[in-house]
């Protein structure tokens, strides 16, 4: 075991000292662990957009529009398609029993939308002060 961890030690510094001496050796170096960096870099260019039958990024935070009512949740929902409103469910998590996905009515995706929202909005509501007293 210390033979191969003196071995692989000799063989990173011979690569590091010929690098340092050449300038297409050190490029080439580089395109080669370049590649390795650069998925990383591909991924973040991505980021919003997932492959692999995964569902694409939500168009809005539900829960912080819910902070402010849900009137204005239920507006800003309406402005969503019923693909958009199942990403959020996916999301956010939304579908526990993996039944919200089926469904097909606009109107009820947006009423879970809403009572998931509004349930986590006003979580912990008990233990806050109450600015007005």
């Amino acid at each position: 075991m210390t033979n191969l961890k003196s071995r692989l030690t000799k063989l990173a510094a011979a690569v590091a000292e010929q690098a340092a001496r050449d300038p297409s050796f050190a490029a080439k170096l580089e395109e080669i662990i370049g590649g390795i960096a650069g998925k990383s870099s591909a991924r973040a260019k991505t980021a919003g957009v997932r492959k692999g039958g995964r569902r694409a990024a939500a168009a809005l935070d539900p829960v912080a529009i819910a902070q402010k009512g849900p009137d204005v949740l239920r507006h800003a929902l309406s402005r969503l398609d019923v693909g958009q409103l199942l990403d959020i469910v996916a999301e956010y998590g939304m579908d526990p029993g993996k039944l919200v996905m089926k469904w097909k009515d606009r109107d009820r995706i947006v009423d879970r939308i809403i009572e998931a929202s509004m349930t986590r909005a006003t979580k912990g509501d008990a233990f806050r002060s109450d600015p007005t007293s």
